[in-house]
């Protein structure tokens, strides 16, 4: 277990971001059930691509942000949050474009469910407890 790990200041703050990020995987798992047996496997295929781009990048976000903490920390924490967003960025586009290349894309369902992954931070605070 490396040092980084054993802050405990940080386990709450990650324990946190991976549950929202667990109930979104299983909201987006939901949706597309719904949208594979409502329309079909060409929407569920990217309904699953939209909410893939939005978890991936938010995984790797919480991963960077929640390294550090504490007031000694507190320059490694800003500079691992920022490093965090870039690489989110980096990431989310590098999926569209795979995406958008690879994929047969139709554009309600994919952008609808990338849409309702990037609101899921603003509505599970009322869902999971934070502690």
């Amino acid at each position: 277990m490396s040092l980084v790990n054993q802050n405990s200041l940080v386990k709450p703050g990650r324990k946190f971001a991976y549950q929202q990020i667990g109930l979104t995987i299983l909201v987006v798992f939901i949706f597309t059930l719904i949208t594979y047996f409502c329309w079909g496997l060409s929407y569920a295929i990217s309904a699953l691509a939209g909410g893939s781009i939005g978890i991936i990048p938010n995984f790797i976000f919480a991963y960077k942000a929640f390294r550090f903490a504490g007031a000694k920390s507190s320059k490694l924490v800003v500079e691992s949050f920022f490093s965090g967003v870039k690489l989110k960025m980096v990431v989310t586009a590098l999926l569209f474009s795979l995406a958008f290349k690879f994929l047969t894309i139709l554009p309600l369902p994919f952008f609808s469910m990338f849409c309702l992954v990037m609101a899921m931070p603003l509505l599970t605070p009322f869902i999971l407890k934070h502690q």
